[in-house]
Order: structure tokens, then sequence, then C-alpha cells
């Protein structure tokens, strides 16, 4: 006979497999058309609170991998000339949102008395490109697990909330393809929702949002350079995004070398697919520990950096640009 022991480690043993192949089963789903980037978060957000994600220990890495990948999978269906003009359109708009960005997340952390870390990784993320940032950020302030993890809560609370927003409030507004793809680079946090939200909104926001977000993000380099500085930390490595000098190389491969064409689409489709697959694997980390370990003080820093950046930039592409 079974000992009492022996059952309920067989029930839980019976558990986790039906929890992984739950979870396998979603994932294969998020490789057909069926369905779209906001859904697939939305699906990642039930499993993770409802039956639990079994794969937490690798979901951070499978984003990483499966982000940089479509990347540089969606350089594929872009011509260099185009996001070169887009690219210095944003130019003066992302130096000088970073800038206005980090410089108020200062003020308000001191304000609400957040962990000093805390609110530069929060100010960081929502001033560059989200959870990338903040990776990279780090190190360099040797920030300790608590103070990156409720930065990144923040950081991806309001990116899933920004993937079904911005189209929304662009379609009401009436905002053009190239507005929109401006606004979303600028003021949605990570690449992922970037590339989400204006892929909901149409090719050429697509294109512009992609480039712009991009170039945004090797400004990791000099804020991270600043931060040495601000935090009197000379002793540690700066992460390069090395993968955008990849998208780069896609991209130019796709505008001045012809036969490219062949594979380009279904390059970029793999994309579009990793994408759909990383938003839900997002969502399915996003689970209630999660959310209880932000706390209402960085979560309302996040919210008004947010809004900062969200209202100053889509009053500055509408009215001067």
């Amino acid at each position: 006979m079974k000992t009492k022991q022996q059952t309920a480690s067989h029930l839980f043993e019976i558990s986790t497999i039906s929890k992984q192949i739950i979870f396998v089963s979603l994932i294969l789903l998020c490789l057909t058309s069926i369905i779209s980037p906001p859904i697939a978060l939305l699906l990642g957000l039930l499993v993770a609170n409802l039956s639990g994600n079994p794969f937490l220990d690798f979901n951070h890495k499978a984003i990483t991998i499966l982000l940089q990948f479509s990347v540089v999978g969606l350089g594929f269906g872009m011509n260099a000339t185009s996001a070169l003009s887009a690219g210095k359109e944003g130019l003066v708009l992302t130096i000088a949102s970073i800038f206005s960005t980090i410089i108020l997340g200062t003020f308000l952390g001191k304000w609400f008395r957040i962990d000093k870390k805390t609110s530069h990784l929060i100010s960081c993320g929502t001033a560059i490109c989200g959870g990338s940032a903040i990776a990279a950020i780090a190190p360099v302030i040797k920030s300790d697990e608590k103070q990156t993890s409720v930065a990144l809560g923040v950081i991806f609370i309001l990116n899933s909330i920004a993937l079904f927003l911005f189209p929304y409030i662009g379609h009401e507004l009436n905002l053009s393809q190239r507005e929109f793809g401006l606004w979303c680079a600028i003021a949605i946090h990570d690449t992922s929702s970037v590339v989400g939200a204006a892929n909901k909104f149409g090719a050429e926001a697509l294109q512009i949002a992609t480039t712009v977000k991009l170039a945004r993000a090797l400004w990791i380099i000099p804020i991270a350079l600043i931060t040495t500085v601000l935090f009197k930390n000379k002793q540690t490595r700066i992460k390069i995004p090395y993968f955008i000098g990849l998208f780069i190389l896609a991209m130019l491969l796709n505008t001045y070398v012809p036969q490219t064409a062949i594979i380009a689409p279904s390059l970029v489709l793999l994309a579009k697919i990793g994408l759909t697959v990383t938003l839900f694997l997002i969502g399915a980390g996003l689970n209630l520990s999660v959310l209880k370990t932000v706390g209402v003080k960085p979560l309302l820093q996040g919210v008004l950096l947010w809004v900062f950046i969200a209202t100053v930039a889509l009053i500055a592409i509408i009215h001067f640009s």
C-alpha cells in the first residue's frame, strides 16, 4: 500500500505534468495565426495566475533570446533609407525625453522616499527601453535581487497595459502611421510591447517604431556611463545590446541585396510569431507574487513617469514634428 507521503508526491507529480502540458499547449497555440500578440499576453497572465508557470526559472532567458531573434527578423522587412529617416526624425525627441524622464524620476524617488537604486532602475527603464535597460543598469549600481525585481515588475505591468491602451488611443486621436510609430517608440517601455502595439496599428508604424526604439536602446551605453559616476562605481562592465547590429545588418541586406527577397517574408513571419510567444512568456512571468513585491510607491513613480513621457511626447509629435 502507498503511504500518504507517496500519494501526495504522486499527486504533485501529476499536477506538475498537467501544468507543463497546459503551458506547452498554449505556446503551440501562439505559434499559429489564431493568437494575436495582445491575446498572447493575456493568455500568459491567465496561466501565470491560474495554473502557474512550470518553467519560471527559464522564463527570463527565453524572453531575451526570443525578443532578440524577433527584432533581427523584423529587420528583413524594413527599408534602410526609410529607417534612417525615421531615426533622424526621432533623435531630438529621444534625447529630450530620456534626460527629462530620468531627472523627473530622481525627484519623484526622493519625494516618495523610494530606495535610490530601485528609483533609478525604474527611471532608466521608463526612459530608455524597459527591462533591457534595467538589466544593463542593475550590475552598474550593484542592485540586489529585490530592487531589480521591483523595477522589472513596475515596467512589465505598465508594458502589459500599453499593449492594449496605445492602439486604442491612437485610433481615437486619428494618429497617422508615422505619428503613432514615433509615439510608441518613445512612450512605451519595452521593445516587445512597442513592436506589438505598432504591428497592431500598421506596417509603416511598425517600421518607424522599431527603428526609433532600437536607436533609443543604444542610449543604454551613455546612461550607464553617467550612472557609474553618480553611484561612484567604476569597476563594472556595461552590457552593450549587440543584437541591434544584427538588426541593422538584416535591414541593409533587405534593402541592398535583391536575393534576400527570397527568404525575407518567411523570416519576418517567424519574427512575428517569435514576438507573440515572447509576449506570452512576459505575461506568464507576472504572477501575484511578482505584483505584490512591487509596492504602491514604486508603482506610482512608474505610472507618473509613464504619463509624463507619453503626454509630452504625444503633444510634441502632433504639434511640432
